[in-house]
């Protein structure tokens, strides 16, 4: 399946939403409830277009014991810059400006085209009573759902799912719930929340684990190569990733691009570390 068109809602290419967004005048119209950090909804304005935003503070951070404090934003901008270089645009344009809280990231907001949702109901992921996946569906894990009955959680087995897993695996991302799988018009697929990455350690923790084990698609194995040859020490893309995450993630990003390669296999759960977010959703 080849990429989707990427062209982002208002007909704004990737480019020129990264220049609204770093530039444009930021307003708060309030706040997303439930997020465990600050996670603000805003407009940003210039040049006469305008658009909906989120803007996560840092000053609004919470500490973990994983990873250093005030660090989440820039995460979550080097996620954009690994997806960008990977050339599958799953991560919306994303930025680390200053705003009205000090600084923070900034990230286009994502509208669900009608009749699609973001939560545990998207028909990318489901319940099922049976105990093999049907067709168009792989498995992730049996779920308990009360009075000592069991579900088979499944997620649809879809090449732009299957894209955000190999991204997850590079990135080592520790929280994908399906909250965080956003559909957008022409369908594209969006991941967010990309706070909890690039950790030196194995952190991998994600519902899509439906390939887990099994070869790489042609196309991953073409992008994983063509990722390890910007990541180089010296390319414009370490450069920019220098100012985001330290030298230590940065080499364990490379050895896991690598180990992808060499393996040629989607990863399975390690065993040292919860495989499943929870919440899932």
């Amino acid at each position: 399946m080849p990429a989707p068109e990427r062209i982002p809602p208002g007909s704004l290419t990737d480019a020129e939403l990264v220049d609204l967004l770093t530039k444009g005048q930021l307003t708060v119209l309030g706040q997303v409830r439930g997020a465990s950090n600050a996670v603000l909804y805003c407009t940003v304005a210039y040049e006469g277009e305008e658009r909906t935003c989120v803007y996560k503070p840092v000053a609004g951070e919470q500490p973990l014991w994983d990873f250093p404090d005030g660090t989440l934003a820039q995460r979550e901008v080097a996620a954009y810059e690994i997806s960008e270089a990977m050339g599958w645009g799953l991560v919306p344009p994303t930025v680390l400006r200053d705003g009205p809280y000090g600084e923070g990231m900034c990230q286009l907001w994502i509208e669900a085209p009608a009749g699609e949702s973001a939560d545990g109901d998207s028909p990318l992921l489901a319940l099922v009573e049976d105990e093999e996946p049907a067709d168009g569906w792989k498995a992730i894990a049996l779920a308990e759902v009360g009075e000592g009955k069991t579900a088979l959680l499944v997620h649809a087995d879809d090449p732009r799912l299957r894209r955000l897993a190999v991204l997850d695996a590079v990135i080592n991302n520790g929280d994908r719930k399906g909250g965080h799988l956003l559909p957008a018009p022409g369908g594209r697929l969006y991941g967010i929340d990309h706070g909890v990455t690039f950790n030196a350690d194995d952190k991998l923790r994600t519902l899509l684990w439906g390939w887990a084990g099994e070869p790489l698609t042609a196309e991953a194995v073409e992008v994983l190569g063509r990722l390890a040859e910007e990541l180089v020490p010296g390319t414009a893309l370490v450069t920019r990733l220098a100012e985001l995450i330290t030298a230590v993630e940065i080499d364990a990003l490379r050895g896991r691009v690598e180990a992808l390669r060499v393996a040629g296999r989607h990863p399975e759960p390690s065993g040292g570390w919860p495989s499943i977010p929870w919440p899932p959703v």
